[in-house]
C-alpha cells in the first residue's frame, strides 16, 4: 500500500522492491517491519504456490461475482477462473498484477480506494492474507467494501490467529538490507485483527457474521450487511482518509491493459 510521495517511499513499500523482488523470485524472506523493529514473516511462497485447502475454503463460500482486493501474485482469482468464477484481483503491485496474468487470473494495477469497474455489483469482496489491515483503518476499509458490494452481498476475511487489535505504521523488509537513507516516510499505516476485534468493528457498520471457520489454523469470518449499503457521503469520507493515508496505484495505464487481458 504505497504512500506515492518519494521515490524513497515507492521503493520501500508494496509497490516496489523488496516486495516485487520477492514476488518475481517465488520466495522470501519478506517482512512487515514496525517503526520498533519488530518483524512480522509474510509468507510469499504460499501466496505465489496454487490455491491451498484453507483458501478453498473461502472460495467455496463465495458468491456471485468475487473482487479480491490485494490479489497479489493471484492464486485466488487463478482458482476462482479455472472453475468458471468471474473474478477480479486488484493490487498496488506491478509486479503482483504481472504474475496474476501469468497464471490465468485478471488483474488490475490499482487501489481499493480508487475508482474501480463494478462498484455496487461485487457478489463477495474477499480480504485474505491478512488484508483487512490496508490503510489501518479497518472501520474505513469496511464502509469501502460495503460501497463496492451488491445489496446483501459478502467480505470474506481472513484474520490474526490471536486475539488482537493492533494499529501500527510499517514498512516492507526483506531483513537483509539495511533502510536506505530517508526511508523513515516510507512507513504506512497497517492493522491486525483478530477474529473479535473484527466483529467489533463490523457490528458498529451494520455488518453481522454469517460464519466463522478455521481452516488449517488460519481463521477466516463471513460478513454481510444487515442493512442497506452505506451512503454515498460515508464512502466517499472513507475513501478520502484512506487514500490520503494508504496505497495509490502507481501507474493507470497498466490498470486499463491489465483489465483487458
Amino acid at each position: 500500500m504505497t504512500t506515492g510521495t518519494t521515490d524513497i517511499a515507492t521503493a520501500t513499500t508494496w509497490g516496489g522492491d523488496p516486495y516485487a523482488d520477492a514476488l518475481r523470485a517465488g520466495h522470501g524472506p519478506l517482512f512487515l517491519r514496525r517503526t520498533d523493529g519488530w518483524l512480522l514473516p509474510l509468507d510469499v511462497e504460499r501466496w505465489c504456490a496454487r490455491a491451498d485447502a484453507a483458501d478453498l475454503s473461502a472460495l467455496r463460500r463465495c458468491e456471485g461475482a468475487v473482487l479480491d482486493v490485494g490479489c497479489g501474485p493471484g492464486r485466488l482469482v487463478a482458482a476462482l477462473a479455472a472453475r468458471g468464477r468471474r473474478a477480479l484481483g486488484i493490487d498496488v503491485s506491478e509486479a503482483a498484477v504481472e504474475r496474476a496474468l501469468r497464471v490465468g487470473g485478471s488483474a488490475l494495477c490499482r487501489s481499493v480506494f480508487e475508482p474501480l469497474p463494478g462498484e455496487g455489483r461485487w457478489g463477495t469482496v474477499l480480504l485474505v492474507d491478512g488484508n483487512i489491515g490496508i490503510g489501518g483503518d479497518p472501520g474505513g476499509l469496511l464502509i469501502r467494501a460495503g460501497g463496492l458490494l451488491t445489496h446483501g452481498g459478502l467480505i470474506i476475511a481472513e484474520t490474526a490467529p490471536e486475539d488482537i487489535d493492533e494499529r501500527v505504521r510499517v514498512r516492507v523488509d526483506d531483513g537483509r538490507r539495511p533502510p536506505p537513507p530517508g526511508a523513515t516516510g516510507s512507513h504506512f499505516p497497517w492493522a491486525r485483527l483478530g477474529t473479535p476485534a473484527l466483529l467489533r468493528y463490523g457490528r458498529a457498520l451494520g455488518w453481522l457474521p454469517v460464519d466463522q471457520w478455521e481452516a488449517e489454523g488460519r481463521p477466516f469470518v463471513a460478513l454481510r450487511r444487515s442493512t442497506a449499503r452505506v451512503t454515498r457521503q460515508s464512502t466517499e469520507h472513507a475513501n478520502s482518509a484512506a487514500v490520503t493515508s494508504s496505497q495509490r496505484a502507481r501507474n493507470p495505464s497498466v490498470d486499463r491493459a491489465a483489465y483487458g487481458s
